[in-house]
């Protein structure tokens, strides 16, 4: 097969699994007609390799504004991982990572921060959250630094955002899974293995590069008006998906489902979370810390010693 020929067998392979797979029908229709028009304009006139795979992928974003539908190319010549050996990639990755857990600290003033860098499932994550809250369970106020955030599992969001209400019985969001469901809805959980975090403030910090399970965590808690989001708008990443080959080489970055918060009745794809205080991320936990202290020092249902420490770090949280 010459090379002309491997690259619209290539484009045919991906407007099939579109067709049959993709979350939405009327995108799949559009990218389908997008792909099969630069075909035949001569835009794929190139050998299957990385720059095809990036040229398909601009397209696609084009065509159905989702950040998550992209071709990976992969330089090996062994065949290309399925779903199963990814997802075991992933978890060796998790834990290397500690689970996304990168910093457990308590700030000046009693506020504690923990920077995440993944939210991975709560069988893997579970322990972890848990011992990060623990450390933090007495602090007057919390920063959920979401600046490196990357991707994550919904249950694992869900269990994360469990620590912040008071029972099982906060509807957090849903996932329609395919073009038309099932739908699985996802709450918070009746128990868990840690203090709750209850009745004290919580900040949300965001950078433009947070992304996918990261920002569903910032959006569901500011939906619920539990946190309260300060950085930058996030990279705009909703729905789930999953890894298929194309053929040796390709890979398709899959969206199978997606999201729908029940109080706003949709998410944040394309958008990004919108933060209620915009500040450039660099200088997005300070703005946090300096909101947390004035808050702190202003709550007269804390001792007075609590609040006069707060008061004592006002300037240095500004500063």
């Amino acid at each position: 097969m010459n090379q002309l020929a491997e690259t619209a067998q290539l484009v045919d392979v991906l407007i099939d699994r579109l067709d049959s797979s993709y979350v939405f029908p009327e995108r799949s229709a559009a990218a389908a007609e997008l792909l099969r028009a630069n075909l035949a304009g001569g835009r794929y006139d190139l050998p299957v390799g990385p720059t095809l795979c990036e040229l398909l992928s601009d397209d696609l974003l084009e065509a159905c504004n989702d950040k998550h539908l992209r071709l990976i190319w992969h330089e090996s010549t062994e065949a290309s991982q399925d779903e199963e050996q990814l997802v075991a990639e992933l978890r060796k990755l998790m834990r290397r990572e500690n689970h996304g857990v990168r910093r457990v600290e308590r700030l000046p003033g009693n506020v504690g921060l923990i920077e995440l860098t993944l939210i991975p499932d709560a069988a893997s994550a579970g322990p972890a959250f848990a011992a990060a809250m623990q450390l933090v369970v007495h602090t007057h106020a919390l920063i959920l630094d979401l600046r490196r955030g990357r991707g994550g599992a919904p249950d694992g969001v869900a269990f994360l955002a469990s620590f912040f209400f008071a029972d099982g019985e906060t509807h957090l969001s849903d996932i329609v899974e395919g073009p038309g469901g099932p739908t699985r809805q996802y709450w918070t959980s009746s128990f868990l293995p840690g203090p709750r975090y209850l009745d004290r403030p919580v900040y949300a910090v965001t950078s433009a590069s947070t992304f996918s399970g990261a920002e569903g965590l910032a959006y569901d808690l500011q939906a619920l008006k539990r946190a309260t989001v300060v950085g930058e708008v996030t990279r705009g990443g909703a729905h789930p998906s999953e890894v298929v080959s194309l053929r040796e080489h390709v890979e398709l970055r899959l969206p199978v489902a997606r999201g729908v918060n029940p109080v706003t009745g949709g998410n944040w794809e394309g958008t990004g979370v919108r933060p209620d205080v915009v500040v450039p991320a660099e200088t997005a936990v300070d703005v946090a810390l300096q909101t947390a202290l004035e808050a702190i020092a202003r709550d007269e249902t804390l001792p007075e010693a609590g609040r006069a420490e707060a008061a004592a770090h006002l300037g240095d949280a500004a500063g």
